[in-house]
């Protein structure tokens, strides 16, 4: 294998874009000792396909957790906070601890950054 098809292999792929965005984020399920928790957080990033974020305590890979991240009252006339369900995807190490990337598998994210807009337009 060349070295350009390595690098091309190695390129992560997405379906859409992720948002540098940090939002409130309630995060239920159980962590790695096997206790239940309930714990907010921000997130580090999120696209409509899922959210990154840290916690204070360590999560399996494949953790299935409920998530709920509550929308500024200002949003549109009848909205609510957006709830579904995810599963740990990736953790990986900042300065700030562990980060969890999660897929969601319930409902998802339906609102729209003013950063896609621009790049979309």
């Amino acid at each position: 294998m060349s070295e350009t098809s390595l690098q091309s292999a190695s390129v992560e792929r997405r379906r859409e874009k992720r948002v540098q965005v940090r939002l409130p984020v309630e995060i239920r399920g159980t962590d790695r000792s096997g206790t239940r928790f309930d714990e907010r957080t921000t997130s580090e990033n999120l696209c409509r396909g899922g959210v990154a974020f840290t916690l204070s305590r360590e999560l399996e890979l494949g953790a299935n957790l409920e998530i709920n991240i509550p929308l500024p009252r200002a949003g549109q006339q009848g909205e609510t906070d957006f709830a579904t369900r995810g599963q740990v995807r990736h953790v990986s190490v900042s300065g700030s601890g562990l980060v969890f990337g999660v897929a969601f598998t319930g409902p998802r994210f339906h609102r729209m950054f003013l950063s896609e807009s621009a790049t979309d337009a």
